[in-house]
């Protein structure tokens, strides 16, 4: 089965064909943080505008990389949600469009459910049942994936999610949008032990997570400081470090916690955040200590992209599912809410 995706959900248009017996044979995406820059975050009416200029020569390019046809293709998948509403029906009306003139099936997917199967992109793939971390911009979620579309919410965070309060806490220091890669490249010159940190919620049972106290903490500390103007380069390099000693450790409490709790071996980590170097190498650690196999996506894949999309349509093409009228986009959407195949 040959399907082509698009992912439109947010910042990044990214398009993709992949193949269930050939593997990912073309993809292309454009990310739109360059606009979004000067602005300090994502501004809904520009990503919307900025789809609709990209999104047909993306398919144009990728299909002509993938020495794909129309009439070689066996479906169209798209991002139904969650996100930017606006950003989602260009993708959808785009899928749906394409797949109508070339009678062909359409179908929705759940932004992190593409985020989740990326990792079975890679030639070393988990398998059901495992626990995922999903950590993003916009969700951080701890899940039990038992099989395709039966996932169960372990624990999430109940504020802000993990990449947020990184972007945040980036623009507190002046480091700029997006804020994540920022802190990740200066805390390698920060100094250890300098600043401590607090590990949010990691002093009371459970899988729940919260980062909003962190990020105040961050503003409090940048205030003892004499302020984000008053920071030397050193400075930033040593909060930036202690910020996200502090995110990683929080996160790698849950995740130990969530494999005691339900026995697995193997962890699934995916999202944006994932691709921090910092969690990867401590949490591949801490997981290796207690036999369980941590995996991970190429760093190509952490982030939006249409190859996740498309893989994971393409599974539930498999199984029989396709998207029905009329085109509907869901800016919010529980995992928990999708049908088990």
């Amino acid at each position: 089965m040959r399907v082509l995706g698009i992912e439109s959900s947010c910042d990044e248009t990214g398009v993709a064909v992949y193949d269930t017996r050939e593997g990912l044979l073309g993809q292309a995406l454009f990310s739109q943080v360059d606009m979004h820059a000067r602005y300090g975050g994502v501004v809904p009416e520009l990503a919307s505008r900025d789809h609709v200029r990209r999104v047909l020569p993306l398919v144009k390019q990728v299909l002509a990389e993938a020495d794909t046809c129309a009439d070689q293709l066996d479906g169209v998948a798209y991002t139904a949600g969650p996100g930017l509403a606006g950003a989602l029906l260009v993708g959808a009306g785009v899928a749906r469009s394409l797949a109508f003139g070339w009678g062909i099936p359409a179908v929705e997917v759940h932004h992190m459910e593409g985020h989740l199967l990326a990792p079975l992109l890679e030639a070393r793939a988990p398998q059901f049942p495992f626990v995922a971390l999903l950590v993003s911009g916009g969700h951080t979620l701890l899940l039990d994936a038992k099989g395709l579309g039966d996932y169960a919410i372990l624990g999430e965070s109940v504020d802000d999610a993990a990449g947020e309060a990184f972007d945040k806490a980036a623009k507190m220091m002046g480091l700029g949008y997006p804020g994540g890669p920022r802190i990740a490249a200066l805390a390698e010159k920060g100094t250890p032990g300098r600043f401590r940190f607090p590990r949010p919620m990691t002093d009371r049972p459970g899988l729940d997570m919260s980062f909003s106290g962190l990020k105040t903490f961050t503003l409090n500390t940048i205030h003892d400081l004499g302020g984000k103007d008053a920071l030397s380069e050193q400075d930033r390099a040593d909060v930036a470090l202690a910020f996200e000693e502090a995110s990683v450790d929080t996160l790698i409490i849950k995740c130990r916690r969530a494999m005691e709790q339900t026995g697995y071996t193997q962890l699934v980590m995916a999202g944006g955040v994932s691709a921090n170097r910092s969690l990867r190498a401590k949490l591949g650690e801490q997981m290796k200590k207690r036999g369980v196999e941590l995996f991970y996506p190429a760093p190509q894949y952490c982030t939006d992209n249409g190859a996740m999309i498309a893989f994971a349509g393409a599974l539930r093409l498999q199984a029989g599912e396709s998207a029905e009228l009329p085109i509907k986009v869901r800016a919010r959407w529980p995992l928990t809410e999708l049908a088990a195949l």
